[in-house]
């Protein structure tokens, strides 16, 4: 994966709108008085004929076109607008023009089908260049493109290298014309309403089609009296463009687009925080009902399998890092074949198959053999053990950060094969997040969870099952209530991730922290704040349609784990299964027995043994 370099606290992307604003007069004809003529494909027109007859209409609206709800819109998405030339702005809510100089239209509506009055001369769009260079110049489709126009564009840009260029090219303009080629030669960014030479990649806006490429949504508005067609691409266009400016990808843009114009009314569009949700939701939905009409798959059986009724998940799969510091801390020489000999007294502990669904190991294990020369994958698959491992590549500083993002996507898809050949059937993948003054930043968040959600989507289509592991590092000093701000806000940028990346969420399994106190914290939790703290955090951020959550331990102490564990199963039932994906929490006594010594390996079995019935226990539910 290349480096990520995001700046925290980047400003607001500007932007300098080209265009006209207009007047839009709307008159709902009553087709009961007035002259219509029918033609032959049975649709009504209105025949003015100017003989000094009177025409009726049922009610009358104006409200500002054109440039105007570009403006709106991208000031929605919290872009920095402005119309070239204008005083008007868009202010709580409100586009505000300020005797702005306006081209009224009068548009005619009667049933479904709409007219248009304009002026017989256009009224070519005038332009004045920025004193301060903005991040775009946005040529929106309202405006009359004259020659000089085209050409002091052309020039700015020229001095202005900068400054990106968009333009939405309306169904009056003329694509062929010299002037107006030599903008869509320069532009960045082109949404046309009409077909373009095949040389440009561009976004073609159809009566019913948003197309890209091979990519294709359908758009349709219920309301036609008070959305015409042009104020439809002006919705549109403008939607696409703001997306794209801020670096939405194309898929991703058209769905936002869609969705601000299925959702819109004249003088209120969505913010982009709304449409993620509805295409979220718009998923969710399309999702469930295609689930109830195909035959559940088979990362779905193996993600149900893994979060079944009492048992939880095994973490064998601490890194080389990781093993070496509690190997260290006890004198245990950290060589390949002592970490083998650890984790063997874990996968031949007598009854093992009774308390645990998987076990998640690291590369090494995966390639290393059991006391019978079966591979430890086949070993547990014997025993009805769902082996899974650990594909992140561990933890990276952002550029000129000290917060990290999780590293491993490059060569993902080739590894997940590979594990899915030797028997894996399901992965993990660890993001950690610091809780202090100042992070973790919405740019952390934000990127780590992409970053979850394309590894998320990489497993399930090599058919293993995705565990998705955002936690907030429990070493910190925070109170309850911050992790519950903290958490709640990761898990929902989450799962909009997951969203956007279509990942089946009943194949999937969210592995996180508990809510409760840093472990710097003068005051610390106690298992009945956290039981009550977690189950309101994951019933307000989790979808119902998720396979399972389970808890990791995090750094908590083997008995405080269990007990927090039994506080959050009292606190049920969920939507999901809820279980446990313990290392340390399972692990640490039995390490104590062990010291490195096989000699010591059965009394390490029977203290794993001991903390394995205690969690399932924990997975009783105690009425409060």
């Amino acid at each position: 994966m290349p480096t990520i370099n995001v700046k925290e606290d980047t400003p607001a992307k500007s932007v300098q709108i080209i265009g006209n604003v207009t007047k839009d007069v709307y008159l709902r004809m009553d087709n009961r008085t007035n002259s219509f003529e029918t033609d032959q494909n049975n649709i009504k027109w209105l025949d003015i004929s100017f003989d000094g007859s009177h025409h009726r209409y049922f009610s009358r609206v104006s409200i500002y076109g054109g440039a105007s709800i570009s403006l709106e819109v991208l000031s929605r998405f919290g872009i920095d607008a402005n119309i070239s030339g204008t005083p008007a702005v868009f202010l709580d809510g409100q586009f505000i023009a300020k005797d702005t100089h306006t081209t009224y239209r009068y548009i005619l509506c009667q049933d479904d089908n709409t007219s248009h009055l304009e002026p017989s001369e256009p009224n070519y769009t005038s332009w004045k260049a920025p004193a301060k260079a903005p991040d775009w110049l946005y040529l929106d489709s309202s405006a009359y493109i004259s020659p000089s126009l085209s050409s002091e564009i052309l020039a700015y840009l020229e001095t202005n290298s900068n400054t990106n260029f968009a333009f939405a090219i309306s169904s009056h303009s003329n694509p062929s014309a010299s002037h107006i080629a030599a903008l869509l030669k320069r532009a960045d960014i082109i949404v046309s309403a009409k077909k373009l030479p095949e040389e440009r990649e561009y976004i073609r806006v159809t009566k019913n089609e948003i197309q890209y490429l091979d990519q294709r949504v359908s758009w349709a508005i219920d309301k036609h009296d008070l959305f015409t067609h042009l104020s439809a691409f002006s919705t549109i266009a403008a939607s696409l463009v703001g997306a794209l400016i801020l670096d939405k990808d194309a898929p991703e843009a058209l769905l936002i687009a869609r969705a601000n114009i299925q959702k819109s009314k004249l003088g209120s569009t969505s913010n982009l925080a709304t449409l993620e949700r509805t295409i979220a939701d718009d998923y969710y939905r399309t999702e469930k009902i295609n689930k109830e009409a195909s035959k559940m798959s088979e990362i779905e059986e193996n993600a149900k399998k893994l979060v079944a009724a009492g048992k939880g998940i095994l973490a064998a799969d601490e890194s080389g890092g990781s093993i070496h510091k509690k190997f260290e801390s006890m004198n245990i020489p950290d060589d390949e074949q002592h970490r083998r000999d650890y984790r063997n007294i874990f996968f031949t502990t007598p009854e093992l198959e009774k308390y645990v669904n998987g076990v998640i190991l690291f590369d090494e294990t995966a390639r290393q053999t059991a006391d019978n020369g079966q591979t430890f994958v086949q070993f547990l698959q014997d025993r009805g053990i769902i082996p899974g491992i650990k594909v992140d590549q561990g933890l990276v500083n952002f550029d000129n950060s000290d917060e990290k993002y999780t590293q491993g996507l490059d060569g993902l898809a080739d590894r997940l094969k590979e594990y899915y050949a030797m028997g894996a059937r399901f992965a993990k993948w660890r993001a950690a997040f610091e809780l202090t003054d100042h992070s973790p930043s919405d740019m952390a968040i934000q990127k780590n969870c992409e970053i979850l959600a394309s590894y998320a989507k990489e497993c399930q289509a090599a058919n293993i099952v995705p565990i998705v592991e955002p936690e907030l590092v429990y070493d910190g000093d925070y109170t309850i209530e911050q992790n519950a701000a903290c958490t709640g806000k990761i898990l929902k940028c989450l799962f909009q991730e997951l969203a956007k990346q279509q990942v089946n969420l009943a194949g999937c399994i969210l592995k996180v922290n508990m809510i409760l106190a840093g472990k710097r914290q003068a005051t610390q939790s106690t298992p009945d704040e956290v039981g009550a703290a977690t189950a309101k955090v994951l019933r307000e951020n989790v979808p119902a349609e998720l396979a399972g959550v389970v808890f990791l331990s995090g750094g908590q102490s083997v008995v405080q784990a269990t007990d927090n564990l039994q506080a959050v199963t009292n606190n049920g039932p969920f939507p999901w299964p809820v279980t446990f994906s313990y290392a340390r929490a399972l692990q640490d006594p039995a390490l104590q027995a062990w010291q490195g010594d096989n000699a010591n390996a059965d009394a390490a079995r029977s203290a794993f043994h001991e903390r394995l019935v205690a969690n399932a226990n924990a997975l009783i539910r105690h009425a409060n």
